[in-house]
């Protein structure tokens, strides 16, 4: 599958820190891994743009984001406490004794996450969700005034790195929501560097998606792509409880899920699928669990006058966790998927789901 220089890739990037709106270090590694291959730049917003060539009249986008959830320092007690604020989607229930590391202007500052012992709580408290307004973080500081010579309100806050292969093809990380999807982006375009393209075919590490799908606005409506391809992940129902009846059989190590959902044209989805079948990629069925919404698919497909859009989503265990679970077989397949559809591209192909 995957070389040694795309695993130490993933593994870079899976460990750097990318909180919504702070994307930065994770921009560098993803453009410096491309540079050498694409027409790289980056937008005001922190999104990376790779191209290749870029002046085909028939533009296609290939989108995955590198943002993560976090938090956000919001106040220091006199304790040396800090509190703070979600950025993004957390599960509060996953959140306590958490290790953290706080963004600052100096570097990094370690932390964890802690809350009132269980030994001090009432019944009525140890039988609810402690709100993250009921935690705190802790870094060690006796007070307010050494707290402050290390962080400052405001200051992001991510999930500790804890990269870790677990066997050969799965493997655990924060954070795999979505840089398992950037991952995918960025070996497809260092895949289709090395074929002849009758298209334009830009490559997004997108920002800020946990927090409202907003750098995929921006970037879609700078790259105006005819085609859009969302890679992000989707709910691996491969586990206990999970009721298939309403997410469908979705199994790590059997492929990306293509989606049927209104976000999905319907034409470009039957490429994916007859294209898959041709090729002999592994693939599986999947409808969104909601019709529309979500993922970058649905912001792409309204940029401009429309766009034919289609979202590859790959098996995700323990999403908005810190040990979210993927399997390289599912973002190997994703790559072949969309290395073999792009590459087939003539440059007229119509995307009208009208007969």
């Amino acid at each position: 599958m995957f070389n040694r220089k795309s695993l130490a890739f993933l593994e870079t990037l899976m460990r750097t820190a990318s909180p919504s709106g702070y994307e930065a270090e994770a921009a560098r590694t993803f453009r410096d891994y491309l540079s050498d291959c694409c027409d790289v730049r980056c937008d005001v917003m922190g999104n990376t743009i790779a191209a290749l060539n870029p002046d085909a009249p028939m533009r296609v986008m290939i989108d995955g984001h590198y943002d993560e959830i976090g938090f956000q320092i919001v106040y220091i007690s006199d304790e040396g406490l800090l509190y703070f604020r979600n950025n993004g989607g957390i599960d509060k229930l996953n959140v306590p004794s958490s290790e953290v590391d706080i963004l600052t202007a100096r570097g990094r500052v370690p932390g964890v996450i802690g809350k009132k012992p269980i030994h001090l709580l009432s019944t009525d408290e140890r039988n609810k969700a402690v709100e993250l307004k009921e935690m705190w973080i802790d870094i060690g500081a006796e007070d307010r005034e050494e707290a402050e010579k290390l962080v400052s309100v405001g200051d992001p806050v991510v999930m500790r790195s804890n990269f870790r292969m677990l066997n050969a093809n799965r493997f655990i990380s924060k954070g795999t929501d979505d840089k398992i999807g950037a991952f995918i982006v960025a070996e497809t375009m260092r895949t289709l560097a090395k074929r002849k393209l009758n298209v334009a075919v830009f490559g997004v590490g997108a920002v800020q998606e946990e927090v409202g799908l907003r750098g995929a606005s921006a970037s879609s409506f700078a790259v105006a792509p005819q085609v859009g391809f969302a890679i992000d992940v989707g709910f691996a129902t491969d586990l206990p409880d999970v009721p298939k009846k309403q997410y469908g059989d979705i199994a790590l190590g059997k492929g990306p899920a293509l989606n049927r959902s209104c976000d999905n044209n319907i034409v470009l989805g039957q490429m994916l699928r007859d294209t898959a079948k041709a090729k002999k990629i592994p693939y599986q069925e999947s409808v969104s669990h909601r019709a529309t919404g979500g993922t970058d698919a649905a912001t792409i497909q309204l940029v401009r006058g429309g766009v034919a859009t289609a979202l590859l989503s790959i098996p995700n265990r323990y999403m908005h966790s810190q040990v979210e679970m993927c399997d390289l077989r599912d973002a190997f397949a994703a790559v072949q998927l969309l290395t073999e559809t792009i590459a087939a591209f003539r440059g007229d192909e119509s995307f009208l789901p009208v007969r």
